[in-house]
């Protein structure tokens, strides 16, 4: 008569292997939506964000209602991601009632997670005409300008609008690449009279 085996264990029941596939289950959506916590809320690629600090002519010439200059405008760009930031499609446009008159490309570069980096960019614009109003001035971006002082009268003006473009991309956590991209796109109020920069809203 054979003896029973005292370290003999039935094999696991159909329950038992079903009860352990659940829980694995619920284990592994847990760790998914853990993830999918953290990437939103910490990792989730940002737009760059973009300052303009200043813009100037460096030269300035104005004659038979044409006017050419050197253009400089001076941006800060913050990269609020916790990745690198290479940009590497970045340009800045110059427009004059609606029509381009100057234009570059900004060199290609990286700025570190949460730093700032500081661009400068600088053309020249060839002759293009400007608008000429019927008292034979150039017409004004609005009322009369004056120094905010004493009231003086600055002069007739004109008005550039500027774009800057900033585009390129993040790797998240090493392995997934997105593109990110920002605009800052201002209106630039130039006197005629000596091309000096009477201000600017971005």
């Amino acid at each position: 008569m054979a003896k029973s085996n005292p370290h003999y264990k039935k094999p696991p029941t159909g329950r038992t292997n079903l009860a352990s596939c659940i829980v694995a289950t619920i284990f592994l959506i847990f760790i998914i939506i853990i993830t999918l916590i953290v990437y939103f809320t910490i990792f989730k690629p940002k737009n760059p964000n973009i300052t303009i600090a200043a813009v100037q002519l460096p030269a300035f010439s104005a004659a038979n209602s044409t006017v050419n200059f050197t253009f400089s405008q001076y941006a800060a760009v913050t990269n609020p991601n916790r990745a690198v930031f290479s940009h590497y499609d970045s340009s800045l446009q110059l427009l004059y009632a609606g029509n381009q008159v100057g234009f570059m490309f900004i060199p290609a570069g990286k700025i570190a997670a949460g730093r700032t980096e500081y661009m400068a960019a600088t053309f020249s614009v060839q002759s293009f005409p400007i608008s000429i109003s019927s008292a034979g001035q150039p017409e004004s971006v609005g009322p009369t300008v004056t120094d905010g002082l004493s009231g003086f009268r600055v002069g007739p003006s004109m008005e550039v609008e500027s774009r800057l473009e900033v585009g390129g991309r993040v790797r998240v956590l090493g392995i997934f690449t997105h593109h990110v991209e920002a605009r800052a796109e201002c209106r630039v109020a130039i006197s005629v009279a000596d091309g000096s920069v009477l201000g600017f809203h971005c």
